[in-house]
């Protein structure tokens, strides 16, 4: 299996961070938001319920501005003002004195919507082949940023206080400025020096049919992951007689479980062609988690094991489709689509809070478990009906050091090899990310260009 190469290694690792920081300083509050928002003027169940899900409101309406925006400005400007925003949202919550001043905090946090914008430049930065790897490790960051957040909440609320927890959040959205800057690399993107032979206009994002397949796949996934925890801590205290307090020695374990269990599928999606079969396999273990649970779910083991099969297929999905997305997309509209992609992300995770509230009321765990399943099963219908895409590949080309106008006369002279579609050149860097068609390109056709080599 191919390593990432020194600017890939550089790329993930400050991006990582970057991703670990800001969702720690998400999650720090989730564990005692709920109780502390409930002791303050204006607790409503309402208002309570807002405090804890405008963020993922906020975060779906603006995906698709900052993906937009950074295609057109760059990714690191927008990161950088997602950051601020984020920090601010943060400090407004912390000083807030009532449950409205939270909600327009978590707005304000929710605002900074740089999860698209983050992803897009971590595809700008690694090969095709490379993105399913690049995309795992930063969800590894984002898993272990959950777990610290998650235990470490609880603990740091008796010492600091929520207010103390926000004003965290605040710090850790700041460190991750200059991680961005001085940590990761700068892709070019002027017109110059971008060639994409599929780039039209950003409307064609909405007309895909690969990329709307996946827009609607991570809709309902993240559906699905809200609806479940609306179900499932009721289930926890019911069936294993857990208090709310305890209900981390279950997840905890079952996070874990699903992270071993992922890894051969994970490793088999890193090879050549089995991408599009891992995420098949992955949605299946998602839908035969939602039967599991609707059916054993009143047994312990039941409830353990479904949950175990639901996170192997979730994580799995997870590191996937942003993955697919930025293969399938042009490049210079990159942003764009994973901008589309983010806000039904987030789509998901405030339908599935609402609509898995009122089926619970109505129909307790089984009616949320047979709702996950019929969208599932829908989303499963929908892939194996639908066409395979074609998956692009990268070749990293090198130039030797030559005088500007040379230079742009080579990268002309790649644009026009078979089966080249985009061309990406790194600032600062005698390095070029060609994405390829795998039966339209051949390393042979370099050997017409004067001046550069593949390592």
């Amino acid at each position: 299996m191919e390593p990432l190469n020194h600017i890939e290694r550089r790329a993930v690792s400050a991006l990582a961070v970057i991703f670990g920081l800001r969702m720690f300083g998400l999650f720090l509050v989730l564990p005692v938001l709920a109780l502390y928002a409930d002791g303050l003027p204006g607790a409503t169940p309402l208002m309570v319920g807002l405090a804890l899900g405008v963020y993922g409101l906020t975060q779906a309406i603006f995906q698709i501005p900052f993906g937009r925006l950074s295609d057109r400005f760059g990714r690191k400007r927008l990161i950088t003002f997602g950051l601020l925003l984020f920090a601010l949202g943060s400090m407004v919550s912390a000083e807030a004195a009532t449950v409205p001043g939270i909600i327009v905090g978590r707005a304000l946090q929710g605002a900074g919507a740089i999860a698209a914008v983050v992803l897009a430049l971590l595809a700008d930065l690694t090969r095709e082949q490379q993105r399913i790897k690049a995309t795992a490790l930063v969800g590894g960051m984002i898993g272990v940023a959950f777990l610290t957040a998650l235990m470490g909440g609880s603990v740091l609320e008796g010492w600091i206080g929520v207010p103390g927890l926000f004003y965290l959040a605040a710090l850790a959205a700041l460190v991750a400025m200059p991680v961005l800057w001085w940590g990761v690399p700068t892709p070019l993107h002027s017109g110059s020096l971008v060639y994409s032979r599929r780039h039209g206009d950003w409307s064609s994002v909405f007309s895909n049919r690969h990329l709307l397949r996946l827009d609607f796949g991570v809709f309902v996934q993240h559906l699905s992951l809200m609806a479940l925890f609306v179900a499932v801590p009721p289930a926890l205290v019911d069936v294993l007689g857990l208090g709310s307090p305890d209900h981390w020695r279950v997840y905890v374990p079952v996070l874990v479980a699903s992270v071993v269990a992922m890894l051969p599928l994970l490793l088999l999606s890193m090879r050549s062609g089995k991408s599009y079969t891992a995420f098949r396999v992955a949605l299946s273990l998602m839908l035969i988690s939602a039967a599991f649970l609707a059916w054993a779910a009143g047994q312990g083991w039941g409830l353990v094991g479904g949950l175990v099969i639901f996170f192997t297929g979730f994580n799995l999905l997870e590191a996937l489709l942003p993955s697919l997305v930025s293969r399938v997309a042009p490049s210079a509209l990159k942003g764009t689509a994973l901008g589309v992609y983010n806000t039904c992300q987030f789509a998901g995770v405030f339908v599935g809070g609402a609509v898995g509230g009122v089926i619970f009321g109505h129909f307790g765990p089984a009616g949320v478990f047979l709702l996950m399943g019929t969208l599932l099963a829908l989303w499963w219908i929908v892939v194996l009906l639908g066409d395979v895409p074609e998956l692009m590949n990268s070749v990293t080309v090198y130039l030797e050091d030559m005088p500007a106008a040379q230079f742009e006369k080579r990268i002309a002279a790649l644009r026009q090899l078979p089966g080249v579609y985009d061309v990406t050149v790194l600032a600062g860097q005698n390095m070029v990310y060609l994405k390829v068609s795998p039966s339209g390109f051949h390393n042979a056709s370099l050997d017409d260009v004067a001046g550069v080599s593949v390592h």
